[in-house]
């Protein structure tokens, strides 16, 4: 570790614990979706409903929540909002359980989403406290490795439990995995001393965001992983009904096919750690959106030439969403490293448009559905190929392409 990566004497304290409980932390956002994704044709046959607004409640809080929160952590650290919102998640959880409409459960979910958001949004803003740019990147890409056990896991308990129960068990198991994490918490160092904190007023504080949407650098970086994400919410929330319903995959096999593109993701972290040492993060960012590009207009064709094979569907998917071990982890850091001084609110603003953006795939896909991958395939296309052009923006205008 380079002594010139390491920004407060705290990190000292991000051993084997801290390093558990900010993975756990960060896959809050993927084990609240990816768990019931087997489930989701169950639930739209039990609640009468279209199952995919689940995934837009919970990420619409997701996104709104955190814009709050990232002022409050500047101003009280990022202990504090962490307690709270392990307490909103659990009580969410055990509402959406006990929900007998799909109305019902999507107000739970937004609910759970207020206090799930506060776990990948102040992990993030965590690493950023104790270390800076590349080393950042490298703690992230360690996070992701960590978390990625969620995605793999979920999936295929989702599919297990419902083989032996119905839905409403997997939000209970939802609810005691958030009292698990919530006792956890008590390991974790406050990383935002008061010497750091903001003395502004909250209202004040939402001015940072003004400021940061001015700020050209962090906003190219932040839309360039946001765009991504639309994309790969596209396959989340689109996958099971094309696997499930469109090429009669069992829901009980359904998570081994979505955990396969964990792993490409968890192989592509792994190898991050290493590339971020000496590539630029431009360079990476402009590599890894290109080849996710190539392999969705891949898709497209191999949909378009011979639609009911399945393999080159779940090959291509696999390439592009590995692709996300480089993505995330190089352009949160230097969206991050584009706005000092204002972490919590950078990264809140980041976890807002990064998850939020679930919400217009989520609305697309409930609109377009037709019962082909076409519409989940058309939103994967065209918003990698904007990550693409905000990756090649930011090349153009760094250092490193001139």
């Amino acid at each position: 570790m380079n002594i010139n990566d390491i920004k407060s004497p705290a990190h000292a304290t991000a051993g084997l614990a801290f390093i558990l409980i900010l993975s756990a932390l960060m896959a809050f956002t993927s084990l609240s979706t990816d768990i019931y994704l087997p489930a989701m044709p169950e639930m739209a046959r039990s609640l009468h409903g279209n199952a995919e607004l689940t995934v837009t409640g919970f990420l619409t809080g997701f996104a709104i929540a955190q814009l709050v929160w990232g002022p409050v952590s500047d101003q009280l650290g990022r202990k504090r909002p962490l307690y709270i919102g392990m307490v909103l998640f659990i009580i969410g959880s055990a509402g959406c359980a006990l929900s007998s409409s799909m109305h019902e459960i999507v107000f739970w979910r937004v609910f759970q989403a207020i206090g799930a958001c506060t776990g990948p949004m102040l992990a993030r803003a965590m690493v950023r406290d104790l270390f800076a740019r590349t080393h950042a990147a490298q703690m992230l890409s360690t996070l992701i490795i960590i978390m990625a056990i969620a995605p793999i896991a979920g999936p295929l308990l989702g599919g297990q439990l419902i083989s032996y129960s119905h839905w409403p068990s997997i939000f209970w198991l939802l609810a005691s995995i958030g009292a698990l994490m919530l006792f956890s918490l008590a390991w974790l160092p406050e990383t935002h001393p008061e010497e750091k904190r903001t003395s502004t007023s909250l209202k004040g504080a939402f001015k940072n965001y003004r400021l940061l949407m001015c700020n050209k650098e962090f906003m190219r970086f932040t839309l360039c992983v946001t765009f991504y994400y639309t994309a790969a919410y596209a396959f989340i929330v689109g996958s099971p009904l094309v696997y499930i319903n469109y090429y009669g995959i069992d829901p009980q096999h359904y998570g081994w096919l979505f955990a396969v593109n964990i792993v490409g993701v968890v192989l592509l972290s792994t190898v991050n750690k290493r590339l971020v040492q000496t590539i630029a993060l431009e360079k990476l960012l402009k590599y890894s959106t290109a080849v996710a590009s190539i392999m969705v207009m891949l898709l497209c064709l191999s949909l378009y030439v011979k639609p009911d094979a399945i393999i080159p569907v779940v090959a291509c998917i696999f390439i592009f969403f590995s692709m996300n071990g480089i993505i995330a982890a190089s352009a949160t850091a230097a969206a991050l490293d584009a706005a000092e001084g204002v972490t919590g609110s950078a990264s809140a603003l980041i976890g807002s448009l990064q998850y939020g953006s679930g919400i217009i795939s989520s609305l697309v896909l409930a609109w377009l559905s037709n019962g082909t991958p076409w519409p989940m395939t058309g939103i994967m296309t065209l918003f990698t190929l904007m990550s693409l052009f905000m990756a090649v923006k930011n090349y153009t205008n760094s250092p490193a392409a001139r």
